[in-house]
């Protein structure tokens, strides 16, 4: 093992050749006809105390973080938070956790600071100038200066980088979530208000990963091989219908400095729902209404039960009781239309078939696609107020389901009949042609 002394001069030499590049950079960047005390002011700048000094001072104008807030709003002012992954805990989701000791560490505060975080990213033996300084090595301390004093007050001021401020904030731009912790969700003290705070070091390393994977000259290869009907020995992975979203707009630097390096771009993979195959789904043959086979699906019964509970128990005619009621309905009608889709599909003109015994505004409902081969159902569908009178029969069978043991009538029904009716004018699309 080196010496302090000699890693001391090490070190020395590392930040004396950071520093000569920033000074050859400005100097260049004079106009020739500059005063000469103008670059004088720039040596004097650029010395190692001085650099070193004025950085320290700056440095509080920055975080070293994991999670930063700007990206969920670049107007939050809450706290960002260094944490990293080795003191996450362990759980089997994709999530900041898995990436060890292998991630950069990202910076928030004010851009015109960050060649201060350039000079703690530089690097020796294996350690960054920030690792030392939250280490407390002696040896950066002689490097930075000869005064023992003033050094290890340096190193201190560079260690703060990464702690959080004394009092920990959310803000109202930034992403919070009741989460139930409790038994009873009636009370608000059974909930945990959350604020979660992106991980910019997971999006970093997701962001590298999928541009290696896309555009790496190794992964162009291999698609060209592919293409070519050759071989190569690597392979290559695709994202379908990958996204992006871009943080901090024409200053990519107001987020974070990760942020910046990226210019704003930030992958996102794509969220989609299933696919429905066919496989496994008859259509609704010999049964005088499709609804005899709604009523038999578990979910079904659970809400429906769900509904008789609720209405048999008398509640308070209140806001939280209509809700209550409202949500229930909801699941039922939601349950109805996701049926509607399965029987969606099936092949067009399943319902000729002579074993139908659906009435024809089910058929007319069920059965959309049929009336694009069959101009003689297309003209009576047409001509037909079948979803008026699938709403009907949707709110005879509600009824019906409730009334062996609740009174209900005329104004439950309409009650039933309408909200159906609402959720079809609002999801043409999964119903077509409604």
């Amino acid at each position: 093992m080196p010496t302090g002394s000699t890693k001391a001069r090490a070190l020395r030499e590392l930040i004396d050749d950071f520093l000569g590049e920033r000074l050859e950079a400005k100097l260049k960047g004079l106009k020739a006809d500059a005063p000469e005390y103008k670059r004088d002011e720039l040596r004097q700048q650029y010395r190692r105390e001085s650099w070193i000094a004025n950085a320290a001072r700056r440095v509080s104008q920055l975080q070293v973080v994991t999670h930063a807030i700007k990206a969920t709003h670049p107007d939050a002012k809450g706290s960002n938070l260094y944490a990293p992954p080795s003191t996450l805990p362990s759980h089997p989701l994709v999530g900041s956790h898995l990436l060890g000791e292998a991630f950069e560490t990202d910076v928030v505060g004010n851009a015109a600071a960050l060649d201060v975080y350039k000079f703690l990213k530089l690097e020796h033996d294996g350690k960054t100038l920030l690792e030392r300084a939250r280490e407390h090595d002696l040896a950066l301390a002689e490097a930075f200066t000869e005064d023992r004093a003033e050094g290890e007050e340096w190193l201190r001021a560079f260690a703060r980088i990464t702690e959080p401020p004394d009092r920990l904030t959310s803000h109202a731009w930034a992403k919070q979530c009741y989460w139930l912790v409790g038994e009873d969700p009636k009370k608000d003290s059974e909930y945990h208000l959350l604020a979660p705070l992106y991980s910019t070091i997971l999006a970093h390393e997701l962001y590298q990963r999928v541009s290696a994977d896309r555009f790496s000259e190794e992964a162009k290869a291999a698609r060209k091989a592919r293409r070519d009907g050759g071989y190569s020995e690597i392979g290559y992975r695709d994202y379908p219908h990958i996204a992006i979203q871009k943080f901090g707009g024409s200053q990519p630097q107001n987020i974070s400095q990760l942020n910046s390096e990226r210019g704003g771009y930030n992958y996102l993979l794509a969220s989609l729902p299933p696919n429905w195959h066919a496989q496994g789904i008859r259509p609704p043959l010999h049964v005088n209404s499709v609804f005899r086979r709604f009523e038999r699906r578990k979910s079904v019964r659970e809400q429906v039960y769900a509904l008789h509970r609720l209405l048999e128990s008398e509640p308070r005619p209140n806001i939280k009781t209509r809700k209550r009621r409202d949500r229930l309905v909801a699941a039922i009608v939601d349950e109805l239309i996701q049926l509607a889709a399965e029987i969606a599909t099936l092949e067009p003109g399943w319902s000729a078939d002579p074993a139908c015994d659906l009435p024809a505004a089910e058929a007319f409902w069920l059965d959309a696609g049929r009336a694009e081969i069959d101009l003689e159902f297309a003209e009576r569908r047409t001509h037909s107020e079948w979803p008026a009178e699938v709403c009907h029969r949707f709110a005879n069978w509600l009824n019906g389901q409730l009334e062996r043991a609740l009174p209900v009538g005329d104004v439950e029904h309409d009650y039933w009949e309408k909200h159906l009716r609402e959720q079809m004018d609002e999801l043409e699309e999964v119903l077509p042609h409604v």
